[in-house]
Parts: structure tokens; sequence; C-alpha cells
């Protein structure tokens, strides 16, 4: 089997990194990437990413799911009324039913993901030299 050496980027390191730096990739670096490496203007690349999320939450606040095969699925979930304590006082209060959005990585993600070393102590993703970009 041959092995294959993919060059690891520093965009790539700081995501898989992200626990440990506390940090979060923003919209404006996903749109940097998906810019370099599509040739894309950023501009345009910011306008498809948008109109991406745009149209993810309007078809979610109408009800519907979205499936993105080999990524996952957004969709609603109906959370029922339930009776809570507040700690301080005792008292019994009702919690009103509402409809929250959820998020349900696919198995091919989920795959993905677990191909990549984890570290316990430091909680962050380390990528060897042979591993392959996800």
């Amino acid at each position: 089997m041959e092995q294959k050496n993919v060059t690891v980027t520093k965009k790539y390191c700081k995501f898989i990194n992200m626990k440990a730096t506390q940090s979060n990739i923003t919209k404006k670096e996903l749109v940097d990437e998906i810019a370099s490496q599509t040739g894309f203007t950023q501009v345009k690349t910011k306008v498809i990413v948008e109109g991406l999320i745009d149209a993810v939450t309007n078809a979610v606040i109408e009800g519907n799911n979205i499936e993105l095969r080999g990524f996952g699925r957004f969709k609603n979930k109906q959370r029922k009324e339930r009776r809570t304590r507040i700690p301080k006082t005792g008292e019994l209060v009702n919690i009103p039913a509402k409809v929250r959005p959820v998020f349900e990585p696919s198995k091919d993600l989920i795959e993905k993901i677990n191909k990549v070393p984890f570290d316990l102590e430091t909680e962050a993703f380390v990528p060897k030299d042979d591993q392959e970009r996800i």
C-alpha cells in the first residue's frame, strides 16, 4: 500500500488545534480558505457562503430538514414542556415547549474526525506527517 505525504497548511493546524487554543474559525477565515482552494474571489466566495447560510436558516425556519450527504443534517427538534425547580427559592416553574435547531453529523464526518489522532492531555488534534487532510 502506498503512503501519502500530505502537507498540512498553517490554517489546517489552527483548525485541528482549535480546542487547545480556544479559538473558533470565523466566517471570514472560512471564506478565505474556500477562496484560496477554489480560485474564486473573496467577494464571490462570501456571497456563496452567506447564501448557503441563508438557505439553511430559511429551510429550518420553515420546518424542513437539510441533508448534506457526507457532512450531516440540520433539523428542528421539538422539546416538551417540563417542570423544574428554582434552586434559590424552591419554587416549581413550567418551562414551555420549544423548537430547537440541531445538527446531526453524518457517519462519514464522524469517521473522518476520528481518523485524526486526539491528545487527551492537551485536548488537541495532532496531525501526523502522513495524515491526509480532511
